[in-house]
């Protein structure tokens, strides 16, 4: 059973300091109660519901009976992902590629993140990439000094790679020593999870043939929801996080024994 949550300290925070609060815990935690932060904060039920209304209102949260949860993720295009909030992926992707080794054979998913780390990647590391997203390819074989596989199968237009039987059939007869999975949506006591059922079982088959995952989320991919689930969080060996990831959060992951690695600053 899941120890309750710790009552939050500042119950004579002013509004604005009790909405970040709240949405601090509903990242952490993917939902929160009315009733239980009424009393956490000692103050009237309106009070916490016209919090979750103005956090609605912004698009932080989604309004249920009794609390809120967090907001559902859409997936927009890949060619309109790859121009969306650059500096903070590269910021991302310079940490998650501190983490290869020399010689690795990597496994890496389609998605922006993730081809902003394959332009981070070291050249002379000696470092066999496979991947089943054509951009990720082109990627590579532009910068030179890797050693690329690409996966075949049905390419999807939204994700930009192949998914699919073929696809997965793939990976099951490889072996590699990291895996770089697109993270549509994780949280730290469920798990990574995804919005398509195809794309879920590709990324559940990647971490199944990788000694290691290391998942990349920005913030708010955190402790939000989707529909598939692809791996419990057990399968996540390390977590890339922005460096504006709460402690709270980054806590969250760290105790349930994830390596937690905190992105610099992104520049302007």
């Amino acid at each position: 059973m899941a120890k309750p949550a710790p009552p939050l300290p500042d119950s004579g925070a002013l509004p604005q300091e009790r909405q970040q609060r709240i949405l601090e815990r509903l990242r952490r935690d993917g939902r929160v109660v009315a009733v239980e932060l009424a009393q956490a904060f000692e103050v009237s039920e309106d009070s916490i519901r016209r919090d979750l209304r103005e956090l609605a209102a912004a698009g932080l949260c989604k309004r249920v009976y009794g609390g809120a949860l967090l907001p559902a993720l859409t997936l927009s295009p890949l060619k309109q992902r790859r121009n969306e909030h650059s500096a903070r992926k590269r910021a991302l992707a310079r940490k998650a590629a501190a983490l290869v080794q020399p010689g690795q054979t990597l496994l890496i998913d389609a998605g922006s993140t993730n081809a902003a780390i394959a332009a981070e990647l070291p050249r002379d590391a000696r470092l066999t990439v496979i991947t089943n997203a054509p951009h990720i390819a082109q990627v590579l074989l532009d910068r030179e000094g890797f050693d690329v596989l690409l996966i075949g199968g049905r390419i999807d237009a939204a994700s930009g790679g192949a998914t699919g039987a073929q696809a997965v059939d793939q990976v099951r007869r490889l072996r590699a020593d990291l895996c770089f999975p697109g993270a549509c949506a994780i949280d730290a006591a469920h798990g990574l999870w995804g919005f398509d059922s195809e794309e879920s079982l590709f990324k559940r088959a990647m971490i199944e043939a990788s000694d290691e995952a290391v998942v990349v989320a920005t913030d708010d991919k955190l402790g939000a929801v989707a529909t598939h689930q692809v791996a419990e969080l057990a399968r996540v060996q390390h977590l890339v996080v922005e460096h504006s990831a709460d402690k709270a959060t980054r806590a969250a992951f760290s105790s349930r024994g994830v390596a937690v690695h905190r992105a610099e600053a992104a520049a302007d």
